[in-house]
Parts: C-alpha cells; sequence; structure tokens
C-alpha cells in the first residue's frame, strides 16, 4: 500500500513539472523552436486565416473524400519528390503500413527488414505485424544507421528495406550520401524494395548535399510528414509509382484513412512547403553552431561529462546528454525559463541509464537569433540551477561520470 501511495505522489509531482515547463515554454521570451503545435487553437486559426489565401484559391469548393486542395497537396509532394504520384494520409503510421502491405503483394514476402530503433519498432505498439500481417527483422540494433555489409549479410530472405532517414532515436542521425547509396544497392543485390522512413526527409539536403529528388530517387517509395519538420497540423504522404500509390489509396480507405474533409490540415501542409521547408538548410547550419556552442558552454560551467551527439548535427535536431537524473534536469529547465523566460531546454528529459539522462534539442525560426554566446550564457545559468537543485534533492552532482 505504501509503495503504491508513493509512486502516485511521484506521478502527481511530475505531472505538476510538466504542466509547470508547459507553461514556463507558452511565457518564455526566447526558446530555439516554437512549434505551432504548442500554441493556442486561436494561434493555430490565426495562421490559416492569414497564409492560406498565399498557397490556395478560398473560393475553391472544399475537399471532399480527397479531392480539391488534398488532391492539389498531393501533386505538390509528388513534384518536390520527383514521383509519378503521392497520396495523402492521416496519419505516417497508417502510410507505411500500407505502403509496406502492397510491397508485401508485389514482392510475395511480408518481411520487412528495419532498424530496431526505427519508428515502427519503438513506437507504433507492433502495429505492422498485429494489423497488417506484415514481419519485421532487425537489421540492427546498433545507435547508427544500418551498414551495407549488414543489409548483406542478414541471415534470412526480406522483401523490402525500410530506412528511416534521420533515425530519430539514435540522435537524428543520418549515412553519409555514399553510405545511403551502398545500402540501397545492398538491398537490391537481394532482390528486395527500399522504403525511406523519411518523416523528416525535407531536412536532409543540407547533410546529403543532394536534393529532395536525387534522395528520393534511391527508393521505391517515400513516406514524407508534414508536421515533423514543416509545423504541420498532422498528415503525411506516401509518394512512389503510380500503381503503388493507386492501390495505396484503396487501402487508404479500408483502413479509414479517406477522411471526409481534410482541408485545414492541407491548408497548414501547403504553408508549410511554402514557409518552412526553404529554411530548413539555414536551422540546420544553425543548429551546428548551437550544438559547438552548448559542447562549449558544459566544458566552461566544468560539468564533468557532456554530450551533444552527433557531435556535428546532421539535421536541426539532436540529443544533449548529461550526468544528472531526469527529475533534476527538468526542474532546472523549468526554472530557468519561469524565473529568465529564456528556455535553453524545451523539450522532456528522459533516463538514459544510470545517472545518465537525455533530451532532444530543435533549432527553429526563433532560434536564429541565438549567438554562440547567448548559448553559453544560457547554459552557465543552466549549470548553476541544476546543482542547486541537485543539491536540495539531495543527488550527487555528476553522477555516472
Amino acid at each position: 500500500m505504501t509503495n503504491t501511495v508513493e509512486h502516485g505522489e511521484e506521478k502527481t509531482a511530475r505531472e505538476r513539472l510538466r504542466e509547470r515547463r508547459a507553461v514556463a515554454y507558452r511565457e518564455a521570451e526566447r526558446v530555439l523552436a516554437r512549434g505551432g503545435f504548442r500554441g493556442t487553437l486561436r494561434d493555430r486559426l490565426a495562421l490559416l486565416h492569414e497564409a492560406a489565401p498565399q498557397v490556395y484559391d478560398l473560393d475553391e469548393p472544399g475537399d471532399i473524400y480527397g479531392d480539391g486542395v488534398v488532391a492539389a497537396l498531393e501533386e505538390r509532394v509528388a513534384g518536390l519528390l520527383g514521383t509519378e504520384a503521392a497520396a495523402f494520409f492521416p496519419t505516417g503510421t497508417m502510410a507505411q503500413q500500407v505502403a509496406l502491405r502492397c510491397w508485401a503483394g508485389r514482392t510475395g514476402n511480408a518481411t520487412v527488414a528495419l532498424h530496431a530503433l526505427s519508428h515502427p519498432e519503438v513506437w507504433e505498439r507492433g502495429a505492422f505485424g498485429t494489423v497488417s500481417e506484415l514481419r519485421t527483422v532487425r537489421v540492427t540494433r546498433e545507435p547508427r544507421p544500418p551498414t551495407a555489409e549488414e543489409v548483406r549479410a542478414f541471415e534470412e530472405p526480406f522483401g523490402a528495406l525500410m530506412l528511416e532517414l534521420p533515425l530519430r532515436d539514435a540522435g537524428f542521425v543520418l549515412p553519409s550520401w555514399e553510405e545511403l547509396t551502398d545500402v540501397v544497392q545492398a538491398a537490391r543485390e537481394r532482390d528486395a524494395v527500399v522504403h525511406f522512413d523519411g518523416a523528416r526527409l525535407w531536412e536532409t539536403t543540407l547533410h546529403f548535399g543532394r536534393p529532395l529528388r536525387e534522395i528520393a530517387d534511391l527508393a521505391d517509395s517515400v513516406y514524407v510528414s508534414f508536421y515533423k519538420s514543416l509545423d504541420g497540423f498532422g498528415g503525411a504522404a506516401l509518394a512512389g509509382p503510380k500503381t503503388l500509390v493507386e492501390e495505396a489509396k484503396t487501402w487508404r480507405h479500408r483502413y479509414g484513412g479517406t477522411v471526409f474533409q481534410q482541408f485545414p490540415t492541407a491548408l497548414s501542409a501547403l504553408i508549410g512547403l511554402e514557409r518552412e521547408l526553404p529554411r530548413l538548410p539555414e536551422y540546420v547550419a544553425h543548429a551546428r553552431v548551437v550544438a559547438a556552442a552548448l559542447r562549449e558552454g558544459f566544458a566552461e560551467a566544468g560539468v564533468p561529462w557532456a554530450r551533444v551527439h552527433p557531435e556535428v548535427p546532421h539535421t536541426h535536431e539532436f540529443q544533449v546528454w548529461l550526468p544528472y537524473e531526469a527529475d533534476v534536469l527538468a526542474e532546472a529547465a523549468a526554472l530557468q525559463t519561469e524565473e529568465t523566460r529564456t528556455m535553453l531546454f524545451a523539450a522532456a528529459w528522459d533516463r538514459g541509464g544510470p545517472g545518465l539522462s537525455l533530451t532532444e534539442v530543435t533549432v527553429r525560426a526563433d532560434g536564429l537569433t541565438w549567438t554562440a554566446d547567448d548559448v553559453k550564457a544560457a547554459v552557465a545559468d543552466f549549470v548553476a540551477r541544476v546543482a542547486r537543485v541537485a543539491r536540495g534533492a539531495g543527488v550527487a552532482e555528476g553522477v555516472g561520470t
């Protein structure tokens, strides 16, 4: 009984801390990224009111079951990725299940090879197997992209190789262009199709040094998200050969994804393609400035062990690892924002191992105003607060060093 009460109290305390952090974020004057999804309904509606007339003729009829503005969005995505066609989906989870189910019918093999840290394996509750009659096998568990050697040496056949670009749970990491082309070639040698989980593919062009069309051309099909990089309301698209996309639309209907009207989401996606997509390389470049300043700032503040991963970010998102408990870091982040109106770390802190915690950092338009000195000053302030919180909680500083 005591353990149950203590656990309940601990959960309540963490819920209160999350609420404080959410309020602090909304009231912060300086952040590295201000995602639209954190805004109010009034903010979201205001975006449509202001920007939608610039991306679509609002005197056109509303969409019905995927025509109108939804069809226009599909055409736009296919043009950007250089594919024959694209299909709008309400979620990426549905889009990828449908894509790989369609490929399984074509290859005659329902086995999908992927990374152990890929989104379907970590976040989708076994949906591939439970819902779509697919079987997954893990090419590697290492926190890096799979290699061509691993694909070639894998011990059993598979019909499709799914590559998450970037691999979010490994730190938003990407292979080099040469490594990516080698992995794709290795899959081709095994008569497997290649599907890109490109939820964040939009932000990879600077790292690869290639346009979107050339990147997407490596794969047989590509899924992209409209809210992760583009700040849309939601939604996704599956792009690829016209015959695949037409079949995917049939399965979309069967899965319950052909929604009566989706114009707010479609309009927000078009706004993201117009406004955010051209700026993503700028965000990636500045994320590298921020990451370097974070490394220097933690070193100057005397933190005994701190890591920015990747050391040079591959996208405008990356991880920060620190040798403190997650609750201590979350409290310090909330206090810093409440007391200075500057939020250095907006995302949650998660336990990464004994005495280690990690968070994700995203740099968007708001972060472009931060200089390296601004970042280092915020780090110094944050570290001082971490030390005070740790002492108050009776936690040893620098655990895990």
